[in-house]
């Protein structure tokens, strides 16, 4: 690649690596935010006090502490249930858990989207509680809230290099592993910029291209 530095040009599959990593990271992560982010809105809708009560104090709890110190819980609760030594299961875990509380929220606003005569049908028909969410009311809040969810997954990506705090060579990480041997810090990380750039860039267009759809419509 014309212009970049020798030692950093050998260093380019050591930060593909790194991006690779970043990426599995990224989509683990994002899969257990949305389960998470499901199974908290449904609970703050129940109308039974103490359901509403674990799903509000879920969400306070991961919105009220920093992320890496979620982190460190994780990663050090870990051992004690025999996983010690896996930093991309403590990663993943942390970083989805974290995130699960964000979308919850981003489902639970876009809830009005759903009346309540559709409710009472769904209950008319003899859908249970849990099937009147899953058939009727999920279908129309993913739908909306779609464009939030991709946003919230855009930040999701760029908290990944808290993951370096337990030693996952991520791709943040793997820049400076690299930065430390070339000294040339202004290369590696305009590459490690790109790197980022080339998971979120499909993000964001799919963000524009829902909300000038949205417009349109």
């Amino acid at each position: 690649m014309p212009g970049l530095d020798e030692q950093v040009l050998a260093a380019l599959p050591e930060l593909g690596r790194g991006l690779l990593m970043t990426l599995i990271l990224t989509v683990l992560a994002a899969l257990l935010s949305l389960v998470l982010g499901q199974l908290i809105c449904f609970l703050q809708l129940r109308r039974a006090w103490p359901w509403r009560a674990v799903g509000r104090l879920y969400v306070s709890l991961m919105r009220g502490t920093p992320a890496i110190v979620q982190l460190f819980v994780v990663f050090f609760t870990l051992p004690r249930l025999g996983l010690g030594g896996q930093p991309m299961l403590a990663a993943v875990l942390a970083i989805g858990m974290n995130s699960g509380a964000y979308v919850a929220e981003i489902l639970r606003v876009n809830q009005s989207l759903v009346t309540r005569g559709q409710r009472e049908a769904a209950r008319t028909l003899g859908l249970s509680r849990v099937m009147t969410w899953w058939y009727v009311i999920n279908p129309q809040v993913m739908h909306a809230a779609l464009p939030m969810l991709v946003n919230e997954f855009t930040i999701l990506l760029k908290t990944t290099p808290l993951a370096s705090v337990v030693a996952l060579t991520e791709l943040t990480y793997a820049g400076q592993i690299v930065i430390a041997r070339t000294y040339d810090a202004t290369q590696v990380l305009l590459l490690v910029s790109a790197g980022y750039l080339l998971i979120a860039l499909p993000l964001i267009s799919t963000v524009r291209h829902l909300e000038a759809k949205r417009r349109t419509a």
